[in-house]
């Protein structure tokens, strides 16, 4: 095989006729750091297809290999050099999440090489911190959250802010019920995510044993022929740290992460708080685009002018770029956690900006603002799907985990040709803040069997619109979500009729306009129905009944065997002897 003096990742990946995940783990393993659309030289592309059973050649020192360029690979290739016109690759944004004191504070300590966690209580996380970390030349950035709570709160006000999701479990513990609502979280997102087997220091440590507890959750590990990365660490010792991070870096490299430098900036706001000498900082993780000193920015109802930025290490910075969280002085109040955060290049725009995302707020009568609303189940059922197979996301809460594995098993075979359930989240306990921060994130009901709901969950259930079924018996439980399944087609438009009236009399108010005096022969007619003319049996007109009297007296509504005068929108052709039918749309959910 010829190779070139110089040549990118894809360029190699096309000549080996292999897949791209597969060379850039390659060159990982000999200590080589790069994506698809960088160069490499020759030695490196020759190293790398030597130990894929080639022997390589420098271009002009040996027999000629004509690489034909397929119509497929030159396409591929123009959407890589468009990519590279678009923008820089930009560091992963990394959240870590896992069971409570499973090490992912250690973790990070042993990552960033500080002591953050010995300065906590209880070494448990108390707050939001993002950090940037410096591996082989290319950074990350990790996100230090309190638990799947936080994350799944910033997505339910709309802000993504995660590429990858670490998911820490303990060998010497395993798989437990905080890990599986962070399995289903993370899923619900849509993250990539890499496990991180911890503590495997531990004397009674079993790796394998947590990657079979993992397959039972629907992970399957590359080593069972599944495709979820795992790498057995110990945050105590640093034994895989290195490993883990570089597999970091090759879930970043396919995801393909780009960012523009030169634009103002969007970001989105991590937490927020009043500092007694500062005044109101937000930290704010900068997604795309720069942040600059000066800059008038706008983050939720709140804006101003940056007067100053702090970086991960508390040192003063003039700017930030894309995947930076930077601390943010100069907002006139407090953000909340998971604003979008934009910059603007005058201040009046940012001013009127502000002023508008406050009247709305104030219209919406001391809405809190900090979930959007999820749909309740008739929502459900009457919105469209572009596709003829819908889901109906599902969080279900029981007494004990017996009944959560028959819930499970009975939910799985409700699948009909228009929809089937999907299961966000299935455990034991009492339906918690959690269960209604995925619920509106997801857009999914909740099913209780059994269970309490707890008070907090209750308030913010409310808040957020979230629908919850509580139920003492399974039947009715399956029940429910069956029919919720059933209405997942599309809703039909059913006409009722109200009544029937008889036009004896035609009177004229104006030129334009006349008055059907009519007896209701039967059923019942009220204002704003729809109404059409039948003469003969056949229709001469309709409208909108936009006045109805009885004698003098505006009326609500007349009834079989009574008299009275009316008008139709847009029609004045009345005749005596002419009969109205009035009736009204109902939606039915078949």
């Amino acid at each position: 095989m010829e190779l070139p003096g110089t040549m990118t990742v894809q360029e190699l990946t096309a000549r080996l006729g292999m897949e791209g995940v597969e060379v850039i783990k390659q060159l990982m393993r000999n200590g080589v750091m790069a994506n698809l659309t960088q160069a490499i030289d020759y030695e490196t592309a020759a190293l790398i297809a030597s130990e894929f059973g080639y022997q390589p050649t420098e271009e002009g020192k040996g027999p000629r290999l004509v690489v034909v360029e397929t119509e497929e690979e030159a396409e591929e290739g123009e959407e890589e050099e468009e990519k590279e016109r678009k923008g820089e690759t930009r560091a992963p944004v990394v959240t870590v999440l896992g069971h409570v004191d499973h090490g992912k504070t250690t973790l990070l300590d042993r990552v960033r090489e500080t002591r953050v966690a010995e300065g906590e209580a209880g070494g448990i996380t108390q707050h939001i911190g993002a950090y940037r970390v410096k591996v082989q030349g290319r950074e990350i950035t990790f996100l230090d959250t309190p638990g799947h709570e936080a994350f799944t709160a910033m997505r339910a006000r709309g802000a993504r802010v995660t590429d990858i999701a670490v998911l820490v479990v303990a060998a010497d513990d395993g798989v437990m019920p905080q890990t599986v609502e962070a399995i289903d979280h993370v899923k619900a997102a849509g993250v990539p995510m890499v496990i991180a087997i911890n503590k495997i220091d531990r004397p009674n440590a079993n790796v394998e044993r947590v990657k079979t507890q993992l397959m039972e959750q629907g992970l399957v590990v590359e080593e069972f022929g599944g495709e979820v990365i795992a790498v057995p660490v110990s945050a105590a010792t640093g034994e895989g740290v290195e490993l883990l991070l570089e597999n970091l870096l090759l879930v970043a490299d396919l995801a393909d992460l780009k960012g523009e430098r030169d634009r103002l900036a969007e970001g989105v706001v991590l937490e927020a708080h009043v500092d007694r000498t500062r005044g109101p900082v937000a930290t704010v993780l900068v997604q795309n685009g720069t942040l600059r000193v000066g800059d008038a920015v706008v983050a939720g109802a709140t804006g101003g002018r940056v007067k100053a930025l702090w970086n991960d290490q508390g040192e003063r910075v003039e700017e930030a770029g894309p995947s930076e969280p930077v601390e943010v002085l100069g907002l006139d109040g407090l953000a909340e956690a998971g604003d979008t955060l934009e910059a603007f290049g005058g201040g009046r725009e940012a001013r009127n900006l502000v002023e508008t995302r406050q009247k709305a707020a104030a219209a919406a009568k001391g809405g809190s603002g900090q979930v959007v609303r999820a749909p309740i189940l008739e929502e459900i059922y009457t919105e469209d799907s572009p596709t003829q197979m819908r889901e109906l996301p599902v969080i279900v809460k029981t007494d004990v985990q017996g009944t959560v594995e028959a819930m499970r098993a009975a939910l799985g075979q409700l699948t009909t040709k228009e929809g089937r359930v999907r299961i966000l989240h299935a455990a034991a306990g009492s339906i918690n803040e959690s269960d209604i921060l995925l619920a509106t994130a997801s857009r999914a009901m909740v099913i209780g069997f059994n269970t309490r709901l707890e008070a907090g969950a209750k308030a913010l259930a409310e808040e957020a619109g979230v629908e919850i079924q509580q139920h003492e018996v399974i039947y009715t439980a399956i029940d429910v979500v069956e029919r919720a399944l059933g209405g997942l087609r599309k809703p039909e438009e059913q006409e009722v009729v109200d009544g029937h009236a008889e036009v004896r009399a035609v009177f004229s108010m104006g030129r334009r306009q006349k008055i059907a005096g009519c007896y209701m022969t039967d059923g019942a007619v009220r204002r704003n129905v729809m109404a059409r003319v039948l003469r003969g049996g056949e229709e001469v007109g309709a409208g909108r009944v936009t006045s109805l009297k009885r004698f003098k007296d505006d009326a609500r509504e007349v009834t079989a065997g009574l008299e009275c005068g009316l008008g139709l929108e847009g029609y004045a052709g009345f005749e005596e002897g002419d009969q109205l039918e009035f009736y009204h749309t109902e939606t039915v959910l078949r």
